[in-house]
């Protein structure tokens, strides 16, 4: 059960969240402020000159005030991928209330937190201490805390230790409450284009050359677009190891340094990808979001034509119970429906 320990409420008020926006705003380039104000302008905004920018932005800032942020809970938190300005204002409104950041590198986020003048004690959550600093993490919820927890970038709990913390908490009885913005996985899919709007997330492959091959023997029947993160170092190495699993006639998204000053973005053939990433050494330096067409779906009525060739060959050796069990391990199809089809076929012979 979760604690019912009492905790003085400590709302962040409009004035005080308005001077963190101020400050994210003043963090940002020079040239990128004098933009916004032209627009303003120019009403290249989307609100009318008589409203302002400031009565808009005090409407959406009591937007995250207003709703409801427990004590004792944990918050996941997504945050920037590269751009400091993809910071949501429910982001800014809960790392403003929450009494303690807990964070992968402690380092980054504390240079992220400054551009946006927050400043509140981190702990540190890693794969080497994952487990001790869940549990630290817990009894500062019995003690009723607001935790966030944020990742290096984008959304928490995808590649990282933020799904054990999830479990830690939830496990302790306590609310877990997302906070969505910017995932580079998602940035990626919704550029690909309509080949991949179904997808399975299958994060980093394996570094070592035999495991990353099984993983890929697994996936590569998989009939939904696969997506993966990449090293700049291994980069071109990965997409020749999936051309070659998957095959290199597949369509390919790379999506490199996705919302940062050096973005760019591939569309062609995993064929094609490690001759476009070798034609400019730049190409090969950054962060890499990797979409790959899931596989093609044959054709139902071949499949039908196949199995039952087998089935009758098959049944002519065999008792129909043991024709139809090799034949699914032969095809991978449903024993049961394999079962049921040779029923038919040695009706038809008999008859």
């Amino acid at each position: 059960m979760a604690p019912t320990a009492a905790i003085r409420a400590r709302p962040c008020t409009g004035a005080a969240f308005a001077s963190v926006f101020a400050s994210a705003f003043a963090a940002a380039p020079a040239a990128g402020r004098r933009r916004a104000r032209a627009w303003h302008n120019a009403e290249l905004l989307p609100f009318a000159p008589s409203v302002g920018a400031f009565r808009v932005m005090t409407s959406l800032l009591e937007l995250a005030h207003a709703q409801h942020y427990p004590a004792g809970a944990l918050y996941i938190v997504a945050t920037p991928i590269g751009n400091a300005a993809d910071i949501t204002l429910r982001a800014l409104h809960v790392l403003t209330l929450a009494d303690r950041i807990a964070a992968e590198d402690t380092r980054n986020t504390g240079q992220l937190l400054a551009r946006y003048g927050i400043s509140k004690p981190l702990v540190a959550i890693h794969e080497h201490n994952e487990r001790a600093a869940a549990l630290k993490l817990v009894d500062y919820l019995r003690a009723g805390e607001r935790i966030a927890y944020v990742s290096d970038a984008g959304t928490p709990g995808i590649s990282d230790p933020g799904a054990k913390l999830v479990n830690a908490a939830r496990a302790a009885g306590f609310g877990v409450i997302p906070l969505p913005g910017a995932s580079a996985a998602a940035a990626a899919v919704s550029v690909a284009g309509d080949w991949a709007g179904m997808f399975t997330f299958a994060g980093f492959l394996p570094s070592k050359a035999r495991q990353r091959d099984a993983a890929l023997a697994q996936l590569k029947t998989h009939p939904y677009a696969l997506v993966f993160y990449e090293a700049p170092h291994r980069i071109v190495e990965t997409v020749e190891a999936l051309a070659a699993a998957l095959g290199g006639e597949r369509r390919l998204l790379i999506a490199r340094e996705l919302t940062k000053l050096h973005e760019e973005l591939f569309e062609g053939t995993l064929a094609e990808g490690p001759t476009w990433l070798r034609a400019d050494a730049n190409r090969q330096r950054g962060e890499f979001a990797l979409v790959v067409e899931g596989a093609p779906q044959r054709n139902s009525d071949d499949d039908q034509s196949a199995h039952d060739a087998l089935l009758s060959m098959l049944l002519e050796e065999l008792p129909l119970k043991s024709a139809a069990k090799l034949a699914a391990a032969l095809t991978g199809a449903s024993r049961n429906a394999l079962y049921t089809r040779a029923l038919v076929l040695k009706k038809a012979t008999d008859e």
